[in-house]
């Protein structure tokens, strides 16, 4: 949820430590530097295309995972109403702020009054830092006229604002001693104006030479050194961009894909044979317009699991398209963006040579970015030079990390039959980039490839399983009618099941081919469940299945039960939900204090409501005495400390409560879902707990997001199954 433009104070807070002889001699801070409460770091560098937003978008993620507000902060821009970068950075879902809080000054604004920008830019960082534990800012981009004293400029912005420095540079093109000497000289600049240099990041390397040019950095400076290797998708341009630097015209092709990555560039300058074997993934492919012969067998090639998906053709040379192959393909359907150019091809080559893509330009590079600073930045190092302190308090975005590295800990196989959903495509798609779990799709794989390439995702990592697999279908029928018998279930019959994926998918899990299964985006909870049900059955010791929420509130995250699968339990139910649920707490490093809910509190109530959670409170503690229990409590006595003391004094549980259980269906689910709409709460859920194997149901209205979070606590429950 944004704030408000009331949040920020109206005056900046700022102190001038600088003698203004010293700003003359020195050239260090000319207006008073913000005084050093909030915690930031400035990113900088000596030229352009460095990768500096994606380093940014590191920082947000590790900054958004130790404090409970973080804010971004764009300095110098081209323009005060639009910047790209700094809404890539505001997407985060760990920034929660308006994009006029975000950006400072234009480069027109610093060229017509460096003084008054300055100012600008002081008062308008210390806003928002008055109202964030920790602003992530970053320098600018090289787009100005002069860009010979651009560095020297960052460094009396940072200066100004008592920020820490990373300054980042390419490794690309240059030797280790160039890169060296490039970085020792550009920080000699920023030292200069009194700035300290905790972090330096060479970008774009050659994979053989990271440890040598880590270990030359690590000479220049006691900071935090990190080397990055060369990576294409963060240096492609859109297929859109091309075109444009190229004066093309689109002839052909969905226009979604002009979006969409190219990750290299081909001249068709061969037969076609010759040509496939040279073909690369996503790459953009320059045909002459007098081969047109070879546009149908590319249309194909870029349908082809072996051969696509291709990014784009571009046709040079300003032909006609004869009316004979424009017939041709007016009456096929075309996905692949083709255009047409007037320059000839070799011209073209070169103009697409020069086109660079942002790093942070799509959902697919900021997915790819966070993994880069993820793999390659020693977090901790960083974090301690920064001196960022880490808050007690759990917000949904560090909740989210610290399951996902749970989850990374231990890679599981999590099986989604539902892949003819988008937003299960693209969730699949960024749990593979972050690497938390394996992911296997249940369907066709030329039709999950096409739409893959459609939507611009990379799923080449996932395993895709086809549903009419005949030794599948054979196996697992056999399976189903063995385990059906009693029911009278035929092979016949069993096969007939087995067309439905949630049968299929559920069976993978039975049988050890997955080790949990995520559906429910298409189908019903109950189509959902009932597999499951049927064959996987309840964990020992348990008797029923329940389904938890995981609610994130905006410090904490608490757990609530049953809110989605049985209306009316009776009170050894709601002893198994409660044992299940304190369970499901501690898996995710919640520590258990369980709530058994009612109207009445103690022994101030009476009524058979009150008494199935008074039993069922009894059977708690009879069959889990380790688990911290108090019921009946109402909800207020269970959050609210001082009226748990006035109503149930001395209790471990009343006023500390993290999970709660709710008598009946009715009331859990309506209250999961007020929480959830007035507070601003992040359910995530339902969780099913007492399955032997785990499988969690999605809602039909389910966010990517969503997906991604039940994932995520399928992997974490398939760990001790």
């Amino acid at each position: 949820m944004a704030r408000a433009d009331t949040d920020f104070p109206p005056e900046p807070r700022v102190v001038d430590n600088w003698p203004r002889s010293a700003h003359r001699r020195s050239g260090g801070p000319k207006h008073g530097t913000v005084t050093p409460v909030t915690k930031s770091v400035y990113i900088a560098s000596s030229e352009r295309q460095v990768g500096k937003s994606s380093i940014a978008l590191g920082v947000v993620d590790l900054f958004a995972r130790q404090v409970r507000s973080v804010g971004v902060f764009r300095p110098v821009v081209v323009s005060t109403q639009h910047d790209a970068v700094a809404d890539a950075l505001l997407s985060h879902k760990g920034v929660s702020q308006p994009f006029e809080s975000a950006v400072g000054v234009s480069y027109t604004e610093w060229a017509d009054d460096p003084d008054r920008a300055l100012d600008t830019i002081v008062a308008k960082y210390s806003a928002l830092a008055a109202t964030r534990d920790a602003v992530v800012i970053l320098g600018s981009d090289y787009e100005d006229v002069d860009s010979s004293t651009e560095l020297a400029r960052n460094a009396l912005i940072a200066a100004n604002l008592n920020s820490p420095l990373i300054f980042a540079c390419r490794a690309d093109g240059r030797t280790v001693d160039q890169v060296r000497r490039l970085a020792e000289a550009a920080i000699d600049t920023l030292e200069a104006s009194h700035n300290t240099v905790v972090g330096i990041v060479a970008t774009h390397a050659q994979p053989g030479d990271r440890d040598e040019v880590a270990l030359a950095l690590k000479s220049v400076r006691d900071a935090v050194v990190s080397v990055w290797p060369d990576n294409a998708v963060l240096n492609a341009p859109s297929v859109g961009t091309q075109f444009e630097a190229a004066d093309a015209v689109q002839w052909l092709g969905q226009p979604e894909f002009l979006e969409h990555e190219s990750l290299a560039t081909i001249v068709a300058g061969m037969t076609l044979p010759n040509l496939l074997t040279r073909l690369k993934r996503e790459a953009t492919v320059i045909v002459p317009a007098d081969r047109l012969d070879l546009l149908p067998g590319l249309v194909m090639a870029h349908s082809s699991p072996e051969y696509g998906p291709l990014a784009a053709l571009l046709l040079t040379g300003g032909f006609d398209i004869p009316e004979s192959v424009s017939k041709l393909f007016a009456e096929s359907v075309i996905d692949l963006p083709i255009a047409i150019t007037k320059a000839d091809t070799y011209p073209t080559a070169v103009a697409l040579q020069d086109v660079r893509g942002t790093s942070t330009g799509s959902m697919r590079k900021i997915e790819v970015s966070r993994a880069m600073f993820s793999e390659y930045v020693d977090e901790a190092a960083l974090l301690a030079a920064i001196d960022l302190p880490r808050t007690e308090i759990r917000t949904p975005t560090m909740f989210e990390y610290q399951i996902q590295q749970q989850a990374r800990a231990n890679r599981q196989r999590i099986v989604l039959p539902e892949s003819t959903d988008d937003r299960v495509l693209e969730a699949a798609a960024a749990v593979l980039q972050r690497s938390f779990a394996d992911i296997i799709l249940l369907g066709d794989a030329v039709r999950i490839s096409a739409r893959a390439t459609e939507l611009g995702l990379n799923l080449s990592a996932a395993t895709v399983v086809n549903p009419d697999d005949p030794e599948l279908v054979a196996r697992f029928a056999e399976e189903y009618a063995r385990l059906r018998a009693h029911k009278g279930v035929t092979i016949e019959q069993a096969r007939a099941k087995l067309k439905d994926l949630s049968y299929f998918g559920t069976m993978m899990v039975h049988l050890g081919l997955a080790d949990g299964m995520v559906s429910g985006a298409v189908n019903t909870t109950a189509n959902t469940i009932r597999p499951s049900l049927e064959f996987i059955k309840t964990a020992p010791g348990v008797g029923v299945v329940s389904g938890s929420f995981l609610m994130c509130m905006s410090n904490r995250v608490v757990v609530y039960a049953d809110c989605a699968v049985n209306p009316d339990p009776t009170a050894e139910q709601l002893a198994d939900i409660a044992i299940s649920s304190a369970r499901t707490a501690e898996s995710f490093g919640v520590e258990p204090r369980v709530a058994m809910l009612s109207y009445s509190t103690g022994d101030s109530g009476a009524g058979a409501e009150v008494d199935k959670v008074r039993e069922a409170t009894r059977l708690v503690r009879e069959r889990a005495p380790e688990i911290k229990v108090e019921g009946p409590i109402q909800f207020d006595a269970a959050v609210d400390e001082v009226v748990a003391r006035q109503k149930m004094p001395g209790s471990e549980v009343a006023g500390r409560a993290t999970v709660f259980i709710f008598p009946d269906l009715n009331t859990g689910n309506n209250t999961y879902k007020a929480v959830q709409r007035t507070s601003g709460a992040v359910a995530i859920g339902p969780v099913l707990q007492g399955l032997r194997k785990p499988v969690n149901d999605l809602s039909r209205g389910s966010l990517v997001d969503d997906i991604i979070s039940t994932i995520t606590i399928t992997a974490i429950q398939a760990q001790t199954s």
